[in-house]
């Protein structure tokens, strides 16, 4: 998104200091602004470290000018905002992008081992450098986070002066802090804390111990250091320590819809800002008179068009209520993915006339009678598509998948009529079991016993991460999801063999539901990569038959079994069972559940029962 910053340059008295001046640049793609350093996450620029500011700071706000609008009404009103926002794009001439705050902001110098805040130091004007040595500080290692996203530096003085009585603030002993490593090993036994008041000598083995800062009387004291001049919350929830580039401390909260009919012609995003005034039209002429006032001429679209997306409107969403709670806003998303599964089936053949549509799905050509006996009904060629991703917010230690709203930290102090999101033009492949040969298989005792297994544990999680008891929401766990899933991991790793793109530019789009078995496989970049073709030719019936049956080979042995098959639990809190990197796991990117609620044993069998197997047929006797 920047370019990146030039290197740090040794004058002749041995002295480091930048190529330039604060502000400091670093280079980050847009896309990576929403799905790996939005808001809230920690980004390294060069030595140093920051944290990326709101979106609605004063001061740091991403420029409006520099963040074009994204338009997907569909998305908008399931998520309560008006419009999207690309994250905003600089050059070298100007100091727009995404804005950054310092943090953490306890340093040390590896000079002296120093180790104090960093304005202690007296850096010069324009440097991050020790005043006495003049190296350059390096950022704590080490952060606080709790679970419901709140985060600050690490309590360095109270986790060495434990015992000690004192407010906890550096500098209260009368000493300073120090911090070396001993270079014995790479553990944290190595690490090594000190301090000229004369305490003992403390290292930072344990200091990741679950309950190792309440045991010290540590408490989160709701620093939310990305939020400018936000006041501290009270808060409830254990810290914990976090390595500062650890995955842990910052995982998005992102939801998505694919534009589809009649949403997906462009000449719809013309009406953007205008739908409550056209739902106020109880007839198609004044929907015509308003457009010819709204365009001041002839208006890019009919009466008829508008009638349709207003009937599209109503349909996702008949009674127009929103409560705010999580069960509402998960209804509403249901009820959009339930459409596109209901436009996936039916297609928008290429042949339609119109240049602007941004979806193309048609069946391939050709005698499906392959197909016949294999478990799949006739797939969908979706051969242009668009994404909207948008950030609704993020978590920190805990994974979105088993977290409720209630922990999800906010992008902004105030609400806002936007958040931030990125587009994805690419194609891809649609997938459909068989309703009949699946209720049946799902019936069997042996699938039913392996998938509650699944859906107790991953209960067991949601109902000890939600905010509110009241309202826990239910695992999706069924056989048909985990099945769906399972098979579109197994397919993924398979046609990226085969059609050009690696397994972490193709992503899944899980429908599972009673009158739903599908699963749309599709490329996952943001630019015009994502469209070569090579994935829309696997969906082929003279290529698709071959790879199914090559991928449930593949599935049949990994090279972790027989402890991979025959695992009772597995995963994050156990939501697995027979799935592991070895065999079905993928790119976290690429799979909606971050590798969870996955058995390979429902799509091959297992030693002792192959019958469980919804693709048993197809392996060799």
């Amino acid at each position: 998104m920047t370019p990146p910053p030039a290197r740090r340059r040794r004058g002749a008295d041995g002295s480091t200091a930048p190529a330039r001046n604060l502000p400091r640049r670093g280079a980050v793609r847009r896309a990576q602004a929403v799905t790996t350093y939005g808001v809230g996450s920690l980004i390294a620029v060069e030595q140093e470290s920051f944290i990326v500011a709101g979106i609605d700071d004063a001061e740091t706000q991403w420029p409006r000018d520099e963040a074009p609008v994204i338009h997907e009404p569909r998305l908008a009103r399931v998520l309560g905002v008006r419009r999207f926002r690309l994250p905003p794009a600089s050059t070298d001439d100007s100091r727009d992008g995404v804005r950054v705050r310092r943090f953490p902001l306890w340093h040390h110098c590896p000079e002296c081992h120093a180790l104090d805040h960093v304005r202690r130091f007296n850096s010069p004007p324009g440097r991050n450098e020790c005043a006495e040595c003049s190296e350059p500080l390096v950022p704590s290692r080490f952060v606080m986070a709790c679970e419901d996203g709140h985060i600050t530096d690490f309590p360095y003085w109270k986790w060495l002066h434990r015992g000690r009585r004192g407010d906890g603030e550096a500098g209260f002993c009368g000493g300073r802090m120090s911090l070396r490593s001993s270079g014995r090993t790479s553990s944290l036994r190595s690490v090594v804390l000190s301090c000229s008041c004369g305490v003992p000598e403390v290292s930072m083995e344990g200091s990741f111990r679950r309950g190792a800062l309440k045991d010290l009387n540590i408490r989160c004291e709701g620093k939310r250091p990305w939020l400018r001049n936000a006041p501290d919350v009270p808060c409830s929830e254990p810290p914990r320590t976090l390595q500062r580039g650890s995955s842990s401390v910052w995982q998005p909260v992102l939801r998505s819809a694919l534009s589809i009919p009649p949403w997906s012609d462009t000449r719809v995003q013309s009406l953007a800002g205008h739908w409550e005034e056209l739902r106020a039209c109880s007839t198609p002429a004044e929907i015509e008179i308003h457009l010819k006032y709204i365009f001041d001429g002839t208006p890019p679209v009919s009466a008829g068009q508008v009638m349709d997306m207003l009937s599209a409107m109503e349909a996702e969403d008949p009674t127009g209520e929103d409560d705010g709670s999580d069960i509402d806003r998960e209804r509403r998303y249901r009820a959009l993915r339930d459409l596109e599964y209901e436009r996936l089936c039916a297609g928008n053949p290429e042949d339609s006339g119109r240049h602007t549509e941004q979806f193309v799905c048609e069946p391939p050509t050709g005698d499906a009678t392959p197909l016949s006996g294999s478990g799949l009904a006739r797939p969908m060629l979706v051969k242009k598509l668009r994404e909207v991703r948008a950030l609704k917010g993020f978590t920190r230690i805990i994974d979105p998948e088993t977290s409720s709203e209630g922990h999800e930290a906010e992008l902004s102090l105030a609400p806002t009529d936007w958040l931030p999101a990125m587009e994805v033009h690419g194609e891809g492949v649609f997938l459909r079991l068989d309703e009949d040969r699946i209720d049946t298989w799902a019936e069997r005792p042996a699938v039913a016993a392996r998938v509650e297994h699944m859906r107790r544990r991953h209960q067991r999680l949601l109902t000890e991460r939600a905010s509110d008891p009241g309202r826990v929401p239910l695992s999706p766990a069924t056989p048909r999801m985990v099945l769906l899933h399972t098979f579109a991991h197994v397919m993924i790793n398979e046609w990226s063999l085969d059609s050009g793109y690696p397994a972490a530019s193709l992503r899944e789009r899980i429908y599972s539901g009673d009158e739903m078995a599908g699963v749309l496989i599709y490329t996952a970049t943001s630019d015009s990569a994502g469209s070569l073709g090579g994935l829309v030719a696997q969906g082929e019936i003279d290529r698709l038959v071959p790879a199914v049956r090559s991928a449930v080979h593949r599935a049949e042995w990994c090279s972790a079994d027989p402890l991979c098959v025959e695992t009772g639990t597995s995963g994050v809190g156990g939501t697995n069972m027979a799935a592991c990197h070895a065999c079905v796991m993928l790119p976290e990117t690429g799979c909606e559940h971050n590798n969870g609620l996955l058995d390979r044993a429902l799509l091959v069998g297992t030693p002792e029962d192959p019958s469980i197997g919804f693709f048993s047929h197809l392996l060799s006797p």
